[in-house]
C-alpha cells in the first residue's frame, strides 16, 4: 500500500515541484494538494493523509496551525515542514507544534523523496543548516538533571552525534559502514532511551543530559 501525502504550499510552481518529487518514489502517493490554510483544512476534513507536507508562510496564515490540526485529527498523520523559514522561532515554533521532519525549500528535489520515506520510517529528517541552528540554540550550559543520563551503546552514541549534526540517514550508512536500516534501528532505540519523538528534541536532549558536546 503507498504512503499517502498532502501537499500544502501556496506557490503554484513550488507545489508542483514538491508533487513532482514525491511522487517520483514509487511507494509514495500524492493524494491532494492546496494552495493556502483554508483549502489545507478542507482537504484535511476529507481525506486522512499519512504524510502533511506543509509551508508555514500560508497567504491567509501559518502552516503551523494545519500541523496542529493534523495532530488532532490522527495521530498517524505525520507533519514535515517545507519551508524558506529558517529563523529561531519558526524552528521552535513547528517543532513544539508536532512537526517531525523541517526541511528548507532549498532541499533537492531527489532528496523530499527521501525525506519523506524517511519521515515513515521513524525519522526525522531535517536540513543541516537546521540542526546546527537548534545546536547553537542550546549550546548554552544547561542545569544539571537530577536523573542519570541514559546508557547508550558505543554504536548509538555515534549515531546520535551525526544525526544531531544533520546528516541524513544514508550519510551515517556510509560514513559508519551499516546499513541504512540500522541506522534507523539505533535512532529508534537512542530516541525511545531519551524519550523523545524528534530530531530537534533529541537534540535538545542529548545537550541537556551531556551526551554530545559541541565544538566552540
Amino acid at each position: 500500500m503507498s504512503t499517502t501525502v498532502l501537499i500544502v504550499e501556496d506557490d503554484e510552481a513550488t507545489r508542483a515541484r514538491l508533487a513532482a518529487a514525491v511522487s517520483a518514489e514509487p511507494e509514495l502517493q500524492v493524494v491532494g494538494d492546496a494552495e493556502d490554510l483554508r483549502e489545507g483544512k478542507r482537504l484535511l476534513s476529507r481525506e486522512v493523509p499519512d504524510v502533511l507536507l506543509v509551508d508555514l508562510g500560508l497567504p491567509d496564515g501559518s502552516g503551523l496551525e494545519l500541523i496542529r490540526d493534523a495532530g488532532s485529527i490522527s495521530p498517524r498523520i505525520q507533519s514535515m515542514v517545507i519551508t524558506v523559514l529558517g529563523d529561531e522561532e519558526s524552528v521552535l515554533g513547528a517543532i513544539e507544534g508536532g512537526a517531525r521532519g523541517y526541511l528548507l525549500k532549498d532541499t533537492p528535489p531527489l532528496e523530499i523523496g527521501k525525506a519523506v520515506l524517511q519521515l515513515v520510517a521513524g525519522g526525522s529528517p531535517i536540513s543541516p543548516s537546521i540542526a546546527r541552528h537548534l545546536l547553537r540554540r542550546f549550546h548554552a550550559p544547561m542545569a544539571a538533571s537530577n536523573q542519570p543520563a541514559p546508557r547508550l551503546t558505543e554504536r548509538e552514541q555515534e549515531v546520535l552525534n551525526l544525526v544531531v549534526k544533520g546528516f541524513s540517514y544514508p550519510e551515517i550508512a556510509r560514513l559508519l559502514g551499516i546499513a541504512v536500516s540500522t541506522v534507523t534501528t539505533h535512532v529508534r532505540r537512542t530516541y525511545r532511551k531519551l524519550e523523545v519523538r524528534s530530531r530537534g528534541e533529541a537534540v535538545y536532549e542529548a545537550l541537556a543530559q551531556g551526551l554530545i558536546q559541541v565544538a566552540e
